[in-house]
């Protein structure tokens, strides 16, 4: 015969737990997940990165598949911590894409600063006054 606690401590798989703390399993694994991806993309571990979005869809595919609908669940006192670590997890990838942005722009910028100027594109250039002078394309040292 099995104790009431025997249910909320069975594996993730195991029918008699209850579906809400199955739910909230997974929240607790996607947060370890959306940790270990930011810890990845501050240190520019790509591989570990890209190691990661397999584990991270099959969880979040897992949870859609899992958790019934948002208005069964919303006023259900049981859920309500399951709702607000899923909050958290929206927070923590918002986080990781607003990083992964600032490094694609700084990629971007160190491109674009090493690319050669047009031929058409002119000189700026600061002048004795600490004004941005801007010089008409001449005679260049490539006309030299």
């Amino acid at each position: 015969m099995t104790k009431p606690d025997d249910a909320q401590s069975a594996p993730l798989g195991a029918a008699a737990a209850p579906l809400y703390l199955q739910a909230q399993e997974l929240a607790t694994q996607l947060t370890q997940m959306l940790e270990l991806e930011f810890a990845a993309l501050r240190e520019q571990q790509l591989d570990e990165f890209e190691r990661l979005q397999p584990v991270k869809t099959e969880l979040l595919a897992t949870l859609s598949a899992l958790v019934p609908d948002v208005p069964t669940i919303e006023n259900d006192p049981e859920w309500q911590q399951w709702i607000d670590d899923m909050r958290q997890c929206r927070d923590l990838h918002r986080r990781n894409a607003v990083l992964m942005e600032r490094k694609l722009e700084s990629i971007r910028g160190a491109l674009d600063s090493l690319r050669l100027p047009e031929a058409t594109s002119s000189v700026e250039v600061y002048d004795r006054l600490g004004h941005v002078a801007r010089f008409a394309r001449g005679r260049g040292y490539s006309d030299a």
